[in-house]
């Protein structure tokens, strides 16, 4: 049993990367900015990076999705029970992945404790708990995502219209020489020939700033020069957000999983947690390089076609809401935070696909209801 519970544990990291792995980079391969496999490489190890630093941030989301305070401890310290739900929350994930909807991994899992616990514990079932600190996190996750992206985005847009940036526009830094009148020798007429000018004294350097396009910088300053190309400041930034998001869905993802093999312990198998965490990392690596394709297309370019700005907007809301709640231990779902975000840009900018978005949040109500069903027959199976 404990073999089926490993195995079931790194089918369901597999398949949690599948699903998830892309949807920090989504943007980047949306807009054009990085090709798919370089996408993807740069979501692994960011991804790879977050899985890490889970184990000293986010232990407050272990022991939730270890089940306990949910279901009686009696039958969390069951392997059979953990196995089904892992097996519950993976067959669900795996199933969207290869449909092309991005789902929830913190969902299917909610709905496979749910569906095992029900078999297992019936009215034991600690419905407050349930409902307090796993539904109320995943249902306001995306509301507040949504309301995060179609705000920023609002006022991000409307400072740089008004300020005049564009794709152009350079900030520049340097010495200017500032101009010198020449002077004339004393008692001489100007239209004489015969005028002499006196030594004209050097040029005084003098620092200065501007906003301009690169053509004029390089006019203005003759000298070496400094300058931030509004362009490129805006692809490195959203390369960065990118990789934030990544970092945010390893940090916020692994322990969820990791929880699973708490019971590990109780058993007497004395698997230190960095190794757990690691073999979960490598596990959803690998559904990410082997699987991610579908989920890609969804995620970059159905939801909202996409540029630069709308990208880094998205990045930055769903980062910011998933490192939060990863630390304070909310169980918050990086699909429905980075998909709510990138809705409320494409709300503001008009060119969200509101068909598309109404599929992706049909399969997240289907979500709960098939991962409880199957995490009940598995442990009705396995019990």
């Amino acid at each position: 049993m404990l073999i089926l519970l490993l195995i079931a544990v790194c089918f369901l990291a597999y398949s949690n990367g599948a699903n998830d792995n892309f949807k920090g980079v989504a943007t980047l391969f949306g807009c054009g900015a990085l090709a798919y496999r370089r996408a993807l490489a740069f979501a692994t190890l960011a991804t790879f990076a977050g899985s890490v630093s889970s184990i000293f941030l986010a232990g407050a989301l272990v022991e939730n999705f270890s089940g306990k305070g949910l279901v009686p401890d009696a039958w969390v310290a069951g392997p059979a029970f953990l196995a089904a739900v892992a097996l519950g929350a993976a067959a669900t994930v795996i199933l969207a992945t290869r449909l092309g909807f991005p789902i929830s991994t913190t969902h299917g899992l909610t709905g496979a404790l749910v569906g095992a616990g029900l078999v297992a514990a019936g009215t034991e079932l600690d419905f407050a708990k349930l409902g307090g600190a796993f539904f109320l996190p995943l249902l306001l996750s995306p509301l507040l995502a949504l309301a995060g992206g179609a705000v920023l985005y609002l006022i991000l847009h409307k400072l740089r219209v008004r300020s005049g940036v564009t794709c152009e526009s350079c900030l520049c830094v340097g010495e200017a020489a500032a101009p010198v009148p020449v002077p004339v020798a004393a008692g001489v007429r100007l239209d004489s020939v015969a005028v002499v000018p006196a030594p004209m004294p050097a040029p005084v350097p003098m620092f200065s700033a501007g906003i301009s396009n690169e053509n004029a910088c390089a006019m203005r300053y003759a000298g070496t020069y400094w300058g931030l190309n509004a362009q490129k400041a805006l692809d490195a930034l959203h390369l960065l957000s990118a990789g934030a998001v990544s970092f945010a869905r390893g940090l916020n993802d692994t322990p969820k999983i990791v929880g699973l093999l708490l019971v590990l312990r109780a058993l007497g198998v004395a698997w230190p947690h960095a190794a757990l965490a690691a073999a979960v990392a490598v596990c959803m690596a690998l559904g990410g390089v082997l699987h991610a394709r579908r989920v890609a297309e969804t995620m970059s370019k159905r939801i909202t076609p996409l540029n630069h700005g709308q990208g880094f907007t998205a990045n930055v809301v769903t980062a910011g809401l998933v490192i939060g709640a990863s630390v304070a231990g909310m169980p918050v779902s990086t699909t429905h935070v980075s998909v709510g975000s990138l809705f409320g840009v494409g709300l503001v900018s008009g060119s969200a696909d509101k068909r598309v978005c109404g599929q992706i949040v049909l399969s997240w109500l289907l979500t709960l209801p098939l991962a409880a069903a199957l995490a009940a027959g598995s442990y009705a199976l396995l019990a």
